[in-house]
């Protein structure tokens, strides 16, 4: 597939509702396993919200539209987008996904809403200056995660939900730092110093590049 004629060429059928078109896109590109996946982020990120933010739905249903296209073709592909790529993100491609989600959101399903777009660019690392959409878009991908069986961290997490967002977050990025974080992305060492900002505690053990 010409992943860059593909996006660039789509569009949507004005005949059937944004969900409808969203459904037929994980269909079209066999990333029906991705789809549900949203789906569950997009639920959690209603449970979740503070401030009745729909939008966040829509954001948890995109967040990972960028699936289809393969590890080895991230890179080539954000350059050829022009999309700006870290050192981190050339070392491991993968992070440049939730770049790329948030480039289609806006191109071929036309999202135009800054903080939807902002949540699923850092969904996968959030950011240091992160905004309540985006930690909330980050916490829901983490508690309803893509892989088999239930996320080892959970039950530690859930539980520090209850004190706040900033504690929960925390729980899974120090799940990290304890389990071999091999490529650390800026974004993800911006946002541990936040977050311990924000619960009130030091960061005694830092993320580094």
């Amino acid at each position: 597939m010409d992943y860059l004629k593909f996006i660039q060429q789509y569009h949507l059928n004005n005949q059937v509702d944004l969900s409808t078109n969203i459904r037929n896109f994980y269909q079209q590109t066999n990333t029906m396993a991705t789809y549900q996946h949203g789906l569950a982020v997009a639920a959690e990120t209603q449970l979740l919200s503070e401030n009745n933010q729909p939008q966040l739905y829509w954001a948890g249903l995109l967040h990972d539209i960028s699936a289809f296209i393969p590890n080895n073709q991230r890179l080539n592909l954000a350059q050829q987008l022009q999309l700006p790529i870290l050192p981190a993100e050339q070392q491991l491609p993968l992070l440049l996904h939730q770049k790329l989600s948030a480039y289609i959101a806006q191109t071929c399903f036309h999202i135009t809403d800054n903080n939807m777009i902002a949540a699923i660019e850092c969904h996968t690392t959030l950011k240091g200056q992160f905004t309540d959409s985006d930690l909330t878009l980050f916490l829901a991908d983490k508690i309803a995660w893509d892989q088999p069986g239930t996320p080892p961290y959970l039950p530690e997490l859930q539980q520090a939900l209850a004190t706040s967002k900033a504690d929960a977050a925390l729980v899974y990025l120090n799940y990290l730092r304890q389990n071999d974080l091999k490529v650390v992305h800026p974004w993800l060492i911006d946002a541990y110093q936040t977050l311990n900002t924000i619960a009130g505690r030091p960061a005694s053990h830092s993320l580094k590049y």
